[in-house]
């Protein structure tokens, strides 16, 4: 069987490999990225119409310091940022399903208070809207482990959640020699694809940008991978 790879930083990693296994699949979890706090100044809440959050980190990594600004409604990229919102106080206005851009193209003329990472998706903004970018929180991409550089020498299948991911999983991939011929590459969107390079055995994307559509992706491609590369 075509083992499946998952990078993603914890906790959301742990809870994608059980995913795919439940669904049969040879599911290894690597974890290639240290999340951690960002030191952060609250901005004044009152020139903001809401808040544009494109990552459930910020709430879990935010701090004692997001409660300050818990009267803004956020405009959340997907449900599990919207889930991770709720349940740190904060009122969900809308949800996005295709990215940060297109939420952003549709929102209300306003002054908008974007939370990110240190690393994050340069946004073009409608006319009559102004964002405002606070950093808190921050990931430090990892070495690959022995034990995942010892299975990418075989064909398998790699998820790939963000376009950093790809990014860092490609380089790491140079380092060390991988023969990225025998790798095919399942991710959650069209950017993260372009940002792994070329010659890999597949890329492809996601129907919908959750965790179950790349799961459901993963069982499609690991019946087509070639075991032999290409």
């Amino acid at each position: 069987m075509i083992p499946v790879i998952v990078i993603r930083p914890e906790p959301g990693n742990a809870a994608t490999v059980a995913a795919a296994q439940a669904l049969g699949l040879d599911a290894q979890g690597f974890p290639l990225f240290d999340m951690a706090p960002a030191p952060w100044a609250v901005p004044d809440p009152a020139p903001y119409r809401a808040l544009l959050v494109g990552s459930a980190n910020v709430f879990r990594l935010g701090g004692e310091s997001l409660a300050r600004l818990r009267d803004l409604p956020v405009h959340a990229v997907g449900a599990a940022t919207a889930e991770a919102g709720r349940a740190a106080g904060f009122t969900v206005a809308s949800i996005g399903e295709g990215g940060l851009q297109p939420m952003a193209s549709a929102l209300p003329p306003g002054r908008y208070l974007r939370l990110a990472g240190e690393k994050r998706v340069p946004l073009a903004m409608p006319e009559g809207v102004e964002v405002d970018d606070v950093v808190v929180y921050a990931a430090a991409g990892l070495p690959m482990p022995p034990a995942l550089t010892r299975m990418l020498a075989k064909p398998a299948v790699v998820l790939l959640h963000s376009g950093e991911a790809a990014a860092h999983f490609a380089a790491e991939s140079d380092r060390i020699g991988v023969a990225r011929g025998q790798i095919a590459l399942a991710c959650l969107a069209s950017r993260i694809g372009s940002m792994a390079g070329l010659g890999w055995q597949h890329i492809e994307i996601a129907e919908t940008r959750t965790d179950q559509a790349v799961l459901a992706l993963a069982v499609q491609m690991c019946e087509k991978v070639s075991p032999r590369g290409h």
